[in-house]
């Protein structure tokens, strides 16, 4: 209860000034408010870190700073990449499993249980989603939160990885907008647009990396809309054609298709690391659904929540 408060507050300090303040005649509607911050952070899980933690330094919702923008310079010097996940989020560890298994489906990237290694990624209870941008060393902490299904743990798994958000391509201009009256005071710069590495792939909206379309709204509206009519932007149900492209682009999967293919089996016959989270699923699936059974539902609109039950102007002018 502590935590929806928190968010309803920060709905409260969020509004636009004269835009949403309720009418005289109006009284506070304490239930409204839950409803609306269970709403937010249901659908967006992926922005909580930022908003309600002050234990790191965070931008884009879910990015842990530093702010090196070349994933080229941040990626892993293995493909076989070791993993803990605390006994704090033994209810979601079918998610996080199930989740590096959808990203080691279609690239040369490999998840096992770490033994003595002293690089891994440590899966760890948070408040929201979140995660460094590529290669740190050490402990290297990766955020979930309660409400952080399979694709918001691929999506910060890619993070994690060397990827940033799709939003910020220098050359999101032909194919999205960024409504900047509906975006929190203070949260322009997630917004902001960087130079990076694009492997000269095209500009994808329905990349697992692309903000949907109400993340950090102030007032359930729109801050990001597609130019052309598009399915799936912010969805987090699969990675698209592209995310794969870029996972193999980076870690010259390709290059290595033939070591890929070998690797079922190493030298003394034990089975491979490529096989290690598919086991570890299995054994999960005891308790926990399936991955081809799990459902990732997409961010959903909040449009309703001001539009209609607070009476708020639609602000629409583009960043």
């Amino acid at each position: 209860m502590l935590q929806l408060l928190v968010v309803a507050l920060l709905f409260t300090e969020n509004l636009e000034p004269g835009s949403c303040s309720p009418r005289p005649d109006q009284k506070p509607d304490q239930d409204d408010w839950i409803r609306r911050a269970i709403h937010y952070m249901e659908s967006n899980p992926e922005t909580l870190q930022e908003l309600m933690s002050k234990d790191f330094d965070l931008m884009e919702g879910d990015i842990v700073l530093s702010r090196d923008r070349n994933a080229v310079g941040s990626r892993w010097p293995t493909l076989r990449i070791p993993y803990v996940i605390s006994s704090d989020l033994d209810g979601q560890t079918g998610d996080i499993l199930a989740a590096m298994e959808m990203l080691s489906r279609h690239t040369c990237i490999t998840f096992h249980k770490r033994t003595t290694e002293t690089d891994y990624l440590f899966f760890r209870p948070s408040r929201g989603c979140a995660s460094f941008v590529g290669y740190r060393g050490g402990q290297q902490p990766v955020f979930i939160g309660p409400h952080c299904i399979v694709g918001n743990i691929v999506h910060e798994v890619l993070h994690a990885l060397g990827f940033h958000h799709e939003h910020t391509r220098t050359d999101r201009g032909q194919y999205i907008t960024i409504l900047s009256p509906n975006i929190m005071p203070g949260k322009e710069r997630n917004f902001q647009m960087y130079d990076g590495e694009t492997f000269n792939l095209p500009y994808d909206t329905a990349s697992i990396m692309h903000y949907g379309s109400t993340f950090f709204s102030s007032n359930g509206l729109p801050t990001i809309v597609a130019n052309k009519d598009v399915n799936g932007m912010g969805q987090r149900v699969k990675m698209t054609e592209t995310d794969v492209k870029r996972v193999r682009e980076l870690y010259s999967c390709d290059s290595l298709k033939h070591e890929t293919e070998t690797r079922k089996t190493d030298d003394n016959g034990n089975s491979s690391m490529a096989d290690a989270v598919t086991s570890d699923l299995g054994t999960n699936r005891t308790n926990q659904s399936s991955s081809s059974s799990i459902t990732v539902v997409p961010p959903v609109s909040l449009l309703q929540l001001t539009s209609t039950s607070r009476r708020c102007s639609n602000s629409t002018r583009p960043l």
